[in-house]
């Protein structure tokens, strides 16, 4: 493996998806070059914080103080309907077409997962426990979503910062319930099928195996979970978080393996808070698609359960897309992954302050 810190650009492909990236480590990028003012983080009139349930369509579901009632204080982590959603189950399929063109109507769901009723309790300070909760209720609307079979794929997404397109700071999460499999997770499960028909494996567990034999890349680990800077990053400092055990659902995990994966995000978040400053991100949960809703595409689905091993990324928005990325598909990184996992270690802290003398 070349030098982690060499200035030679290169291009790198993703080991599961057939898309490229450009390392550009000439330009010799540190977490120093993407920092930037704190966002304001006003809590005034915010429809999030405990005590303003009203301003906030009803109670879907929520973690609560015994003796304490739907819609009303004494809750720990709370979901509601997104007040402006995408997509609405209350909304018809409706599909058609116009010549070439297909349509449908805007039918799914999209919910916030309230993660705390206090303003300033970001994800990444709270305890294990809480994050343990709230990971718990993702788990439990991914399930409950499930049953209607009109569901064909879940995503449960987070957007922190105003960079990363949060229109609230109040901690919090999403999930949109879709009634089509995105093409970019169609192209996964196809490259994870086509890995597993060639080598009786799955593509993930082997990541996992290398990546954890040769730690270049190797941020952090646990006894249940591994995170990884991916060969072909697509932007500094992305994250991407693997349990080591396979499962193609997040909802088979155990209950300390949840704990577990508490404790490994947490572990990766201060790490983008110390080096990082705290940077806006998005945090990504992929998990499989709802087999039982789909049937008749075995090219996806028939082995769902064998090949494909859910995950998260976390992608820190330090870098903007502009006209080549958008133009071509390509993404540029400034920095390369084997680098960048020596900031989150730890390991490059004494150049830098070298550097800066």
């Amino acid at each position: 493996m070349s030098n982690p810190l060499d200035d030679a650009s290169e291009l790198r492909k993703d080991p599961v998806l057939d898309r490229w990236v450009i390392i550009a480590a000439s330009r010799g990028k540190r977490p120093t070059d993407f920092t930037s003012a704190p966002e304001p983080n006003k809590s005034a009139g915010c429809p999030f914080c405990g005590g303003n349930e009203a301003k906030t369509p009803p109670e879907i579901y929520a973690v609560r103080d015994c003796g304490t009632g739907a819609n009303a204080p004494g809750w720990e982590v709370r979901v509601v309907q997104n007040k402006f959603p995408a997509l609405t189950i209350e909304a018809s399929l409706r599909r058609s077409g116009i010549g070439l063109l297909d349509r449908m109507g805007g039918f799914g769901a999209h919910e916030v997962i309230i993660e705390t009723p206090h303003h300033e309790e970001d994800l990444a300070l709270a305890s294990v426990d809480h994050i343990n909760s709230v990971f718990g209720v993702y788990r439990e609307r991914l399930v409950d979503l499930r049953q209607d079979k009109r569901f064909h794929h879940l995503i449960v997404f987070r957007n922190y910062g105003s960079a990363a397109g949060a229109s609230l700071a109040h901690p919090h999460t999403q999930l949109i319930a879709l009634p089509i499999v995105p093409l970019l997770v169609k192209e996964k499960l196809s490259a994870a099928q086509r890995h597993y028909e060639h080598k009786q494996r799955c593509i993930f567990c082997d990541l996992v195996e290398q990546e954890t034999t040769i730690p270049d890349r190797l941020v952090s680990e646990n006894e249940d979970f591994v995170v990884v800077s991916p060969f072909a990053s697509r932007s500094p400092f992305e994250l991407l978080v693997l349990p080591r055990r396979h499962m193609h659902d997040y909802a088979m995990m155990t209950e300390s393996e949840q704990y577990n994966f508490a404790c490994i995000m947490k572990d990766a978040l201060m790490r983008y808070r110390n080096v990082l400053q705290d940077p806006a991100y998005n945090m990504m949960l992929q998990t499989a698609p709802s087999v039982s809703a789909c049937p008749g595409h075995p090219e996806y689905w028939g082995m769902v359960d064998l090949h494909y091993h859910w995950h998260v990324e976390l992608m820190p928005r330090l870098t903007k897309t502009a006209g080549f990325e958008w133009g071509t598909g390509f993404y540029i990184n400034p920095v390369s992954p084997e680098r960048a996992t020596m900031f989150l270690r730890g390991e490059v802290e004494e150049e830098s302050k070298a550097a800066s003398a």
